[in-house]
Parts: structure tokens; sequence; C-alpha cells
């Protein structure tokens, strides 16, 4: 493979993976217009993005099966269809009913991006590489925070909500032609590997057994969904609650986005230094102390709007180290089954989201701490569980008596 065949691929993986971020981030300026278009609360309005967040969830264990039973590309292009037009369902929608409905069904054909792309760079890269194509998808996705709610911002301004979903169809239609194109297959399709419930059920239980799986890929839901109450919340807080224009939020949510990007590059330095499990641990241990820091100040209102966003950012900055290695880790051991491995990652994450997110709505109290309460509570439960699951897997690896990540062969 050559370097320019690398950087394409790695473009294409990294704009597939953010097919679901930029539907979640370019909406959240057009909250408060969207509460006043369909005349509902903004409470309300955060149950849409709870909805895409639990379809994300469904859809990603469906699609594992799918992806190693038929290959990459079938699956992918199915997906895609139906977020497609979910997304134009979205545009016209009258009612928030109807909204949350038709965002759930976004979800459930935009998940198959992030499924896909991870199976894709277990099939195309050596495991060794894997953390690092990891740190690189990261910091494309980076770039949809920084771009989304901007773009979103001016969009709701100038031409309505509406025509937020309107983009993303347009996106989704060029994502269509260059994975057509330019995008390698991948794993071929297993026709050995059975769709029927008993199997499938079957796949996801070989994943689960494996130790170094269920620790990270909890860790990583459970912990890099602390972002999901800050998504959730911050609208509310700094539109609402300090009177920051839908346009001032975009840069204000660009500017926090930035905050991943240098990590994530600082980690492909580290990884020559220190094993991800280092990395991931020292990382969560940095992420508590400035949540519970965040927690503190709010409660005492030490920080206002400015402060927050300082102390936002050095929270968020963990997550481009914490987020690469876990998944990393996650995949690492497996092979025939990373396509269900990585839906179920995915899957994790994507519930802890969504109860995260209906967290923030359900304890909405005009302050914001409920976004960096639960943003706490994320991290600290996220320290916990690797702290009891690292114990797990060192007792799984003496009992097979070798140094190296178990593998499939090994279960």
């Amino acid at each position: 493979m050559t370097r320019r065949q690398h950087f394409t691929i790695i473009l294409i993986l990294g704009t597939l993976s953010t097919i679901s971020p930029f539907s979640i981030d370019m909406y959240l300026p057009g909250f408060p217009a969207i509460a006043s278009d369909l005349h509902t609360s903004i409470s309300q309005v955060q149950l849409s993005l709870t909805a895409y967040l639990v379809g994300i969830a469904v859809g990603q264990l469906l699609y594992g099966p799918l992806l190693d039973r038929f290959g990459r590309k079938r699956p992918l292009y199915a997906g895609l269809v139906i977020y497609l037009l979910a997304s134009m369902g979205c545009a016209f929608a009258t009612s928030i009913d109807a909204l949350i409905v038709m965002r759930f069904f976004q979800a459930l054909g935009g998940c198959v991006g992030m499924v896909a792309a991870q199976a894709l760079v277990r099939d195309l890269f050596p495991v060794g590489e894997i953390a690092q194509v990891f740190s690189l998808l990261t910091l494309v996705i980076a770039v949809s925070p920084m771009v989304a709610p901007t773009v979103g911002g001016y969009a709701t301004v100038a031409f309505g909500w509406h025509s937020i979903f309107l983009i993303l169809a347009i996106i989704t239609v060029l994502i269509l032609v260059a994975i057509y194109f330019v995008l390698p297959d991948g794993r071929q399709p297993d026709s050995s590997l059975s769709l029927r419930p008993q199997a499938v059920l079957s796949s996801f239980f070989t994943v689960l057994k494996q130790p170094q799986f269920l620790t990270y890929a909890l860790v990583g839901g459970i912990a890099t969904s602390a972002p999901f109450a800050y998504i959730s919340g911050s609208p509310d807080v700094f539109i609402n609650q300090y009177h920051i224009s839908e346009q001032r939020y975009g840069w204000i949510f660009a500017f926090l986005a930035f905050g991943m990007i240098g990590p994530t590059q600082l980690n492909r330095f580290l990884l020559k230094r220190f094993k991800s499990e280092q990395i991931v641990y020292t990382t969560l241990i940095y992420q508590s102390v400035i949540s519970l820091l965040l927690v503190i100040g709010v409660w005492f209102d030490w920080y206002g709007p400015y402060g927050l966003i300082g102390m936002l950012f050095l929270f968020l900055a963990g997550q481009g180290l914490s987020n690469p290695n876990a998944s990393a880790l996650s995949l690492a051991p497996f092979t025939r089954h990373a396509g269900s491995a990585a839906a179920l990652m995915g899957s994790f994450r994507m519930t802890f989201g969504a109860l995260v997110s209906g967290a923030v709505s359900l304890l909405h109290n005009n302050t914001p701490i409920p976004m960096v309460g639960v943003m706490a509570v994320c991290v600290l439960m996220g320290l916990l569980i690797l702290l009891a699951g690292q114990r797990r897997i060192q007792y799984r690896r003496k009992a097979a008596t070798i140094d190296e990540p178990l593998t499939e062969a090994m279960l």
C-alpha cells in the first residue's frame, strides 16, 4: 500500500466514521429554533438526540453480523441509503414526534459507517498499527465538531433548521460515490457465518468471553460517553443560560473540539514509549481530577462561561488519548469476528451515550450542574471498571501462560 493509498483509505474511513458525529453536532445550534418551530421545549428536542443514540446502539448490533457475513460494502450501501431517506424525513418533519422517529431511523442507517470503518481498519492494517490508525481516524473525526456546529449555526440562521438535514443528505451522496470508486472491499463475505439468531448470539458471546474486549469496550463505552453529556447539555447551557448566539455557540463548540486534536496526534508519539493500557489508565485519572474540579467549580460558581469553556477544553483533551487506545485494545484480539466485535463496542458506547443524554435531559434544572455532574460520573465509573478488568485480564493471561493479548484461537 502506497502512502497516497494509505492516506486516501484513512480519509474515507474517517469520513464514514463522521456520519454520526456530524449528524449529532450539526443540528445542536438549531435546538432553540426547532423547539420554537415545533412548539415544544428544549428538553423534548434533546430527546431527538437520545433517539438518535438509541438508534446507533441498536443498529450497530445488526450490522456487525451482516458485515461479517456479506462483506463490508453491501451492508454499507444499504445503511447509507436508509440514512439518506431518513435525513429527508427529518428535513420535512412537522412535529417533534415525527422528528424523533426520523432521527431514530437516520441513526439506524448511518451507524453502519462507524461499524464498517472500524472493521475495515482491522481488515486493512496490521495489528501493531491499529492504535496509530485509530489516532489518525480520530483526527479526521475531530474535524466534525469543529466544522459541523459552525455550519449548523449559520445554516439555521440563513435557511432554517430544516436545511441542516438537507446538507447531511448531500454529504451522504458524496460518501457513497467515494465508497464505490475508491474504498477497498476489505474482508470477503464469509458464507459459513449464519445469520440465524442463535448463531449471531453465539458470535457475540464469543466476543464477550474475551476479557480484554469486555474490559476496554465497557471502559470505552462509559468513559467516552462523557462528551455526550456535554453535547446534550451545552446548547441549553451556552445559548439559554449564558445567552450566547447560535453562531458564537458554533465557534465555542469548534474550539472545544480542537482540544481533542492535539492529544490525538500526541498519542502516536506516546505509543512509541508506552503501552496503550498505560495511556488509557493515566488519561482516566487525569479526566477524573478535571471532572471533579468542574463539578466543584460550577457548584460554587467559580468559572462563568469562559472559565467553564476552559475547563471543558482540559477535560475533552483526554478523549483524544483514551478513545483510540480503548478501541484498539478492544479489537486487537479478533480477526474472524472483527465485525461483531466492532458492533458490540460501538453499541456499548452509544447505549451509554443515550443513557447519559437522557440523564442530562431528565436532570435539567437551568444550571450546568447536570451536564458536568454526569460527565464526572462517567469517567469515575470508567476508571473503576478499568481497575477491576485489568485484574481479570492479568489472571487470564497467567492462566494461558502468555504475555500477548489473547486471540480468538485461545478462547
